[in-house]
C-alpha cells in the first residue's frame, strides 16, 4: 500500500507502530517522512543537530533492529546523557564536539530493545543549564508555534521537533523542568517520573537525583507505554523504585475516579504570574470540577525562595564538577574559552560554595520532600501552571553586552566569592526562575509531575498545566491525563 495515503504526523507513536505491525506501511516509509519533515522545518527551527537517518536505514537493512513493540518507529534522542555507542554527543558545548561514548546508556539500550529507529539528536543549551535552548555552539532552537520564541529548555530541541512533526516522540531529561517546560511551550504532553523510576547509568545519579529521563509525546498513551518499557532500576543505581505492578498504559485508560486536587496561582518565589496563565488555571479548575473532582486552593508550606537557593546551590556545584570533567575530555586543563561565559561564571560560583552549604541545601530538599508528601496525604494531586510566563523571544534572556563584558572580567579574575558577596546569586535565581518557578519542586522532592497542554494564551500559544502527585504515583497522573485528553484533545501539532 502506498505510504502517500498517510499523513504520518497525524498519528502518535503507538499509532505508527500499529501501522507497521499491520503491514500497512514499512519502517522505511516513516524514515522517508521524517527526513522530509526535517529537511523542510529544521533549517528554520534548528531542533535537530545531528541527523542519523542514513545510519538508521543501514541498521534497518541489516536486520539489526529488535522486533520490539515500537519496531521501525523513528525516535530523536536528546544531545545530553542519552548515549549511543560510538556516536557523538555534545551536551550543547563545543568542548564536547569530538566526544563519543563507548557504550549505550541503559535508557537508550531499553529504547533500542523496544525497536525504535534512532534518527538524530536534538539541541540543548550548554550542559542543559537553561530553560531556553540557545547554545552558542549549535545556535538557538525555535518554537514551531512562533519561530521568534523559544521552545523552552533544556529539552527544547525535542519539544520543537515533536511539535513540528519531525518525529512523533523524542527523549528528554528533566532536572528542573526540562521536559515539562518545553512540553508546555510546544503544546505537548510531558512527564517527569519519580526519582529512581528510570535508570540513569552510566552516571549513578544526575544532578544529585533531581534529574530523570523520559520522553516528550503528543499523546498520553505514548508516554505511558514508553515508561512501561524503560522503568525499573537495580541496586547499582543511587536511587531505585520497584517496577509498577500494573502497566502505565493500562492506567491511562482507566477512570481516575473523583480526585481531591489542591491548586495555587502564586509563584513560589514571589514573582509575577502572567494573566493568561492565571486565566488558564481558572479554566482548568472549572474543567476539573465539571468532571466531578474536588478542588481547593491550597499549597504546601514550603519556603519557595529558600528552596530555589537550595536548587541553584546544587546547580552551581554540578557546573563546577562538569567543568572539572572537561580536563579528561580535552586532554588538558579547561579554560574559560572552552565554554560559554555564563557557564564559566556558574562554575566559579560552584567552586566558591562550601561543602557545608552544599549539604545544607540538599537537606532542605529532604525537608521540602517531607512537607510536600505530608501535604499530599490530604490531596491526590497538586496543580499549578507549568510556567508563569509565555515563552521568551529568542535572545531575550541572553546576557547583555555589558553583562558579557563583566563576566569576562570576573572569569579572568577567577573568584566566585566576589559574586556571592555581591548578591548576584539572588539576581540569578530571580532572572532564571521567574518565568518557570513551578517545576523545580518535584525535581527536589523526587515526586512525579506532568505538564498537560490544556490552554492557549491570547496570542494562541500553548499553556501547560502542572500536576504533581506523591512519589511513585505516576498511575494517578496517567489516569487523570487520559481523562483530560478525552475531554479536551490537544493532538493538533503545529504543522506549518
Amino acid at each position: 500500500m502506498s505510504s502517500t495515503k498517510f499523513q504520518f504526523d497525524s498519528y502518535d507513536t503507538i499509532g505508527l507502530a500499529d501501522l507497521i505491525r499491520k503491514k500497512k506501511i514499512q519502517p522505511k516509509d516513516l524514515l522517508d517522512f521524517s527526513e522530509t519533515k526535517i529537511n523542510r522545518f529544521n533549517p528554520e527551527l534548528n531542533a535537530v543537530v545531528l541527523n542519523t537517518i542514513d545510519k538508521a536505514r543501514e541498521e534497518l537493512r541489516s536486520g539489526k533492529i529488535p522486533k520490539g513493540p515500537f519496531y521501525g518507529v523513528p525516535l530523536l534522542l536528546k544531545d545530553l546523557l542519552h548515549h549511543v555507542k560510538g556516536q557523538k554527543i555534545t551536551s550543547g558545548s563545543k568542548a564536547y564536539q569530538n566526544y563519543a561514548p563507548s557504550d549505550d546508556s541503559v535508557f537508550v539500550s531499553r529504547l533500542r530493545k523496544a525497536g525504535f529507529l534512532f534518527i538524530g539528536t536534538t539541541n540543548v543549551p550548554e550542559f542543559a543549564l537553561m530553560g531556553i535552548t540557545e547554545p552558542k555552539f549549535h545556535g538557538p532552537t525555535r518554537n514551531p508555534w512562533d519561530p521568534e520564541r523559544t521552545p523552552g529548555g533544556s529539552s527544547g530541541g525535542a519539544g520543537s521537533a515533536v511539535a513540528s512533526g519531525m518525529s512523533s516522540i523524542a527523549t528528554g531529561s528533566d532536572g528542573g523542568g526540562s521536559i515539562r517546560i518545553p512540553a508546555a511551550y510546544c503544546g505537548l504532553f510531558g512527564l517527569k517520573p519519580s526519582r529512581g523510576r528510570v535508570p540513569v547509568r552510566p552516571y549513578g545519579r544526575v544532578w544529585q537525583g533531581a534529574s530523570q529521563d523520559h520522553v516528550l509525546t503528543k499523546s498520553v498513551r505514548d508516554s505511558a507505554a514508553v515508561l512501561d518499557l524503560v522503568s525499573g532500576v537495580g541496586i547499582e543505581e543511587a536511587f531505585s523504585l520497584e517496577k509498577n505492578k500494573t502497566s502505565y498504559l493500562s492506567e491511562a485508560k482507566k477512570s481516575p475516579g473523583k480526585l481531591k486536587i489542591a491548586y495555587s496561582f502564586a509563584s513560589p518565589i514571589g514573582t509575577p504570574v502572567n494573566q493568561d496563565h492565571i486565566d488558564a488555571l481558572h479554566d482548568t479548575v472549572k474543567l476539573l470540577k465539571s468532571l466531578g473532582h474536588k478542588l481547593e486552593e491550597s499549597s504546601p508550606l514550603i519556603d519557595g525562595k529558600r528552596l530555589a537557593k537550595a536548587y541553584v546551590t546544587m546547580y552551581f556545584g554540578e557546573v563546577a564538577s562538569e567543568i572539572s570533567r572537561l580536563d579528561k575530555v580535552l586532554g588538558r586543563k579547561a579554560k574559560m574559552g572552552d565554554v560559554e561565559s555564563t557557564t564559566w561564571i556558574l562554575g566559579l560560583l560552584g567552586r566558591s560554595i562550601s561543602a557545608g552549604d552544599f549539604v545544607s541545601a540538599i537537606r532542605y530538599w529532604d525537608e521540602a520532600a517531607y512537607i510536600s508528601e505530608s501535604f499530599l496525604e490530604n490531596y491526590d494531586l497538586y496543580l499549578t501552571p507549568t510556567t508563569a510566563e509565555p515563552p521568551a523571544k529568542i535572545g531575550e534572556l541572553a546576557p547583555k553586552l555589558y553583562e558579557e563584558i563583566a563576566m569576562q572580567i570576573i572569569g579572568r579574575i577567577g573568584t566566585g566569592k566576589l559574586l556571592l558577596a555581591s548578591g548576584m546569586v539572588d539576581q540569578l535565581v530571580e532572572k532564571n526562575l521567574s518565568r518557570t518557578p513551578f517545576t523545580q519542586l518535584a525535581n527536589l522532592t523526587g515526586q512525579p509531575s506532568m505538564s498537560v497542554p490544556l490552554s492557549r494564551t491570547t496570542l494562541g500559544l500553548p499553556i501547560g498545566m502542572l500536576f504533581t502527585s506523591k512519589r511513585g504515583r505516576e498511575d494517578v497522573l496517567f489516569r487523570l491525563a487520559g481523562q483530560l485528553e478525552k475531554e479536551r484533545p490537544w493532538a493538533d501539532i503545529k504543522r506549518t
